[in-house]
């Protein structure tokens, strides 16, 4: 009987995983990958053991994460050589590798970006079968609701089990003592004063989740318009607007970005921009050009990834766009902010808190596994639960090791 959450785990029959008779017969000539791992990770290193059980350190040039990695096949240094991280996960998955914490191994990964260089990514036809896979699914009007879809449509219930009672699947905000549902209202907060909201202004939401930023701005007498493309995601928002007798203030449309019409004395967009994709960041900017009143102020939550590192990243397909986001896109930030520029937005205030996300992604995982101890998540096989916390330990190791990043920006229309 077919479970919840199946189309993830199959999304690796579009992607080359690193498999193979003829990868199986020559896996062991890989070994020689660990000794280009021990020249390239210069910062921290690797604990371990190879195949045979011989421990193995990697690394250690100089002070920085420290993961322990237990090699059980050749074949996963086949799969990273050939795939990358897609091809890492499936190794994990199939028991190649192990280790008692992957957040480590995805920081020192991270923080070691610029020396691996490919080493650890998708090579030859690998690589340009992984980004033919990932443009098939761009986010193209008439496709982005099927992969949104993908995502969010695993059940309101899904996502109700493991998020705080806010229902925000973002970064949170932290100060001393917080709870996770504090630091998350303190992160609407934060960029709700950045719009500078007064009563009666017209607030457009782009990618509007649940409906926990709409709910804020309409206590502080803005009447909203969000959007999403989530019927899942529509229902409850509609519910919990209405259970707050905002229904007069909030409009929840099933909409795609591309298609909203009217104008609007602010906008708000959290963590939307990556699911957009490189080739409508164009569209994306034009929307808020044109639907912002001159003057107007729009408030972005994005996530980015270093500049150098962006053009290897975008030139195949890793492990989120594969099996969770399906077409999406980290930011190249000077390149995004270039086009929002050139359409008369400037770009203000930046405020990056990407520590912040580590431990929000940390409480997940936990509320997560409490979620599957407590039987709170119904019709899940233990491979999709190996799946999504895979997922949120290979984010959080992401922003521990710096490579990655989200932030707060302010732009003015005009």
């Amino acid at each position: 009987m077919a479970t919840r959450g199946q189309h993830l785990l199959s999304a690796d029959k579009r992607f080359a995983t690193g498999g193979g008779l003829i990868a199986r017969a020559i896996a062991p000539l890989f070994a020689r990958l660990v000794n280009q791992l021990d020249d390239r990770i210069r910062l921290g290193g690797i604990d371990g053991s190879i195949p045979d059980g011989t421990p193995r350190r990697v690394g250690f040039h100089a002070p920085g994460p420290v993961a322990v990695v237990n090699l059980h096949n050749w074949m996963a240094l086949v799969r990273v050589a050939t795939s990358g991280s897609v091809g890492w996960y499936k190794a994990w998955e199939r028991g190649e590798w192990s280790s008692p914490d992957p957040v480590r191994i995805a920081e020192l990964f991270m923080a070691n970006a610029l020396t691996l260089g490919d080493a650890a990514r998708a090579k030859g036809p690998a690589r340009w079968l992984n980004a033919l896979a990932h443009r098939l699914r761009d986010n193209a009007p008439g496709k982005a609701r099927d992969n949104i879809a993908a995502h969010y449509d695993l059940g309101n219930d899904f996502y109700a089990a493991w998020l705080d009672p806010s229902m925000t699947y973002s970064a949170a905000r932290f100060e001393p003592g917080d709870t996770l549902e504090q630091a998350q209202h303190r992160k609407i907060a934060l960029l709700l004063d950045r719009l500078e909201l007064k009563p009666g202004d017209r607030l457009l939401e782009i990618g509007c989740g649940w409906g926990a930023l709409a709910i804020a701005a309409a206590r502080r007498g803005a009447s909203v318009v969000g959007l999403t493309l989530s019927q899942e995601q529509k229902d409850y928002a509609d519910a919990r607007i209405a259970e707050a007798g905002l229904t007069d203030k909030i409009d929840i449309r099933l909409t795609d970005y591309r298609d909203i019409d009217g104008s609007f004395d602010a906008i708000a967009s959290v963590e939307m921009v990556e699911a957009v994709g490189a080739r409508w960041w164009p569209a994306y900017l034009d929307t808020i050009s044109r639907a912002l009143k001159p003057g107007g102020r729009a408030a972005l939550q994005y996530i980015s990834i270093d500049h150098r590192l962006f053009d290897r990243y975008a030139a195949s397909a890793d492990f989120i766009q594969a099996y969770i986001f399906p077409g999406g896109m980290l930011l190249d930030e000077p390149a995004f902010q270039a086009l929002a520029k050139t359409r008369g937005l400037s770009w203000d205030d930046r405020d990056g808190f990407g520590l912040d996300y580590a431990e929000t992604l940390r409480l997940w995982r936990t509320a997560y596994d409490r979620a599957v101890d407590n039987h709170r998540l119904t019709g899940f096989d233990e491979r999709f639960h190996r799946l999504w916390r895979y997922y949120l330990m290979y984010c959080e190791g992401g922003f521990r090791g710096r490579g990655i990043d989200v932030a707060q920006v302010t732009m003015v229309n005009g």
